[in-house]
């Protein structure tokens, strides 16, 4: 039971879209969740959802409840935010497969595309994990930027005082980098940090395609002690749009 001023809702375990998907009972309504949706069910093919264990949810569960009980679904449907039990009962297709065998089967038939960012969203969602968005945000408010300009300058000035760090894969180091850059892939960075780069105290301008991968590899460099580590303010497909030079 949870209680909200003096409002009463009864948990109800439901299965199915999800190994952890519930509806909440209260009074002469029920949201349900994506388990019951107004004209459909929620899908069983996604991570963790089982069409056995939908129909038990629907059949043995939702469906025993009276009839003009109100179904508040998590989403709307073209305008509509509620139904009846009843009303569902009669016209969802999907509920119109009663028989355990044939609903299964429907479900594991259905012919859906798959929504966007599935795996990162059930890893936040599951695990109280971090994003990728938000592990990007973190290291862009701590890691500052040299622009591509000061980059271009200061190495066609052959200055000394500090390193361009590619930190992308070998084949894409090979076909085109900055000049006179260093490469380190990230994923070797944590391994090979102290042979490559003895000297905690120089100044480092991480770089990569998009400039995503060089803003953690920043970030991870100055946790480690490389306290004038950048990134550069933008990416190698950024700087040969620019025209700017590389070597092959």
């Amino acid at each position: 039971m949870i209680k909200v001023g003096n409002i009463r809702l009864s948990a109800l375990y439901t299965p199915g879209h999800t190994r952890d998907s519930m509806s909440l009972v209260g009074g002469d309504r029920i949201f349900t969740g994506d388990t019951l949706l107004i004209g459909a069910t929620g899908r069983t093919d996604l991570p963790s959802g089982d069409p056995d264990q939908l129909y038990d949810s629907l059949f043995n569960k939702l469906l025993k409840l009276s009839g003009d009980m109100r179904i508040y679904p998590a989403h709307d449907y073209k305008g509509r935010t509620c139904s009846t039990l009843e009303e569902e009962i009669a016209s969802n297709p999907r509920l119109q497969k009663r028989e355990r065998g044939a609903f299964v089967e429907m479900m594991r038939t259905l012919s859906l595309s798959m929504p966007e960012h599935l795996t990162e969203a059930l890893r936040v969602n599951m695990s109280g994990g971090v994003s990728v968005a938000q592990l990007l945000s973190e290291a862009a408010a701590e890691v500052p930027f040299m622009s591509m300009e000061e980059v271009r300058d200061r190495v066609a000035g052959g200055a000394n005082d500090f390193i361009v760090l590619d930190v992308r894969e070998r084949d894409a180091y090979d076909a085109a980098h900055i000049p006179n850059a260093r490469h380190l892939p990230r994923g070797q960075l944590e391994l090979r940090v102290n042979e490559a780069l003895p000297d905690p105290t120089v100044r480092i301008v991480a770089y990569c395609d998009f400039g995503k991968i060089s803003t953690l590899a920043a970030a991870t460099l100055r946790r480690m002690g490389f306290t004038r580590a950048v990134a550069l303010d933008g990416g190698m497909k950024a700087w040969k749009e620019k025209g700017f030079p590389v070597v092959s």
